[in-house]
Formats: structure tokens, sequence, C-alpha cells
């Protein structure tokens, strides 16, 4: 099970690095320019490393973050790479075709995740990673929503179910105003009734019509019910499916990334 690397510290009150390096760059010229007469020993040439590791790297723009909380498909369930899982290979697909636009997409799957449980960790998941640099503010860019399937399968009151993903999505906008949100949906199959089943996928619309979101309508399209692309257990992808299912999400995110 793939579980997001996260440590996470409070990113409330941070600097603006923009601003603030403007002011901190000549500090660094000037101590340049001290140390342009030849060392005459070894503590000089440590202090120097020390001195300049300390200057930042101003200027570089913070990357396009997409968050993705989850269930058991994004943690990578079964299989044998979590790398393999599909939140990794959108990763890959977005260094490889755009290589000139920093991206960072930073997996939150938990698996047999339902959306109350989503909904007790979202405070928790909304905070920077622990390997987020220590000098540039972290914000939210994108939050894709990929829970519910569980809920489903045990027969959850949809109502909740809804209830869940509106309050988990309204959790994120009041702290991130400007975070663009995709709803992926998902399908039950025929033995949960033909009644639940056109209930259950219309509350993903529903849903991404309240909160003014982008809407996957099935984020297993096109690999479910196809058992090349499934595992033995014919509900979890294999490492082929979540390749699929990285482009289906990327082609839906490709509006959104910064350009």
């Amino acid at each position: 099970m793939m579980e997001p690397n996260r440590d996470f510290q409070d990113n409330k009150a941070k600097p603006d690095i923009h601003n603030s390096g403007k002011a901190f760059l000549p500090v660094c010229f000037f101590v340049f320019l001290l140390y342009l007469k030849p060392m005459r020993s070894l503590s000089n040439v440590f202090l120097l490393i020390l001195l300049f590791g300390g200057c930042p790297s101003w200027g570089a723009e913070p990357p396009t973050t997409i968050l993705i909380l989850g269930d058991s498909l994004t943690a990578g369930y079964g299989l044998e790479n979590p790398g393999e899982a599909y939140p990794h290979r959108l990763q890959e697909l977005l260094s490889q075709r755009h290589p000139t636009i920093p991206t960072r997409v930073i997996p939150a799957g938990l698996s047999g995740e339902t959306t109350a449980g989503g909904l007790r960790r979202i405070n928790w998941v909304l905070r920077a990673p622990r390997d987020w640099p220590e000098n540039t503010p972290f914000a939210l860019d994108i939050f894709i929503i990929a829970l519910g399937g569980n809920d489903g399968l045990r027969g959850i009151d949809i109502s909740d179910t809804r209830k869940n993903l509106k309050t988990t999505i309204d959790k994120v906008l009041a702290k991130y105003p400007q975070v663009q949100v995709v709803v992926a949906g998902m399908e039950m199959p025929v033995n949960m009734g033909e009644d639940y089943r056109d209930a259950f996928r219309e509350s993903f619309k529903l849903i991404a019509e309240e909160t003014d979101a982008v809407l996957i309508p099935f984020l297993l399209k096109g690999v479910g019910g196809y058992p090349e692309l499934m595992q033995a257990d014919q509900i979890h992808p294999n490492p082929d499916g979540h390749r699929k299912m990285a482009e289906l999400v990327y082609e839906y995110l490709l509006p959104m990334i910064k350009g």
C-alpha cells in the first residue's frame, strides 16, 4: 500500500521569498567579494561553503501542485511497485510532456478509505509535505478527490457520501480558495441494482455542479471490466491499467496546467 510521503509542518506565516530574496542577494554578493582574496585556511573555505549554502535560489517558480485524495486505487493496492500507481504515472506524463512546467503530484491514497475517512484526515493532508523546500511557500493548485467507491460497495447511504464529499471540498476551498477541484467519479457493479447504480453515478455529477468542479465521470473508464488491465480480484488495476488511468486524468488536467 502506498502511503503519502508526508510528515507535515505548519506552513503559516511563511516569508514572501520573491521579495525578501531581493534584499538578501546583495548580502551574499558582498560576502563573495570578501572572499575573493586567497584563502589562508581550510576553515575559511568551510565558512564560505556554509555562507553560500545559506544563500537562497530566488526567483524560481513553485511547481503546480496536484493533491490526489483517494482510496486503494490511488494507493496502488496490490502492485509490487507502488511507483506504478496512477499518481506516479501522472507525474511522469507531466514531467515528460511538459518539461518546462514544474509540477508536483502528491498522492494521498489509503486502502479501504471511505468519504467519511477522507473528511476526517483532510486537514492533515492539506499541509505541506515534509520534503517541501523550506523557503518555498506551499500552495495547492489542483485538488482531485477520488473517493466514494468503498462507500458504494458497503451500501452507505448516497446522501451521506454526497455530504462527506461536499464538506471535504468546502474545507479545501476554505484553505485554498483558488484551487481547481476535480471530482473523480466511480461506477458500481451490476449486482448493486440499477436504481442504486444510477443514483450513485449521478451523485458525483451533482457534487461537481455544486462545487464548480471538473468531473471525471468514471476514474476506471476503459480499465474496469477489462480483465487484461485488472489484477486477479478484478477490482484493482494492474500496472497497465494504472497507466491508462494516468492518461485519463492527464487529459482532464491538461487545460489547468500552468503554461
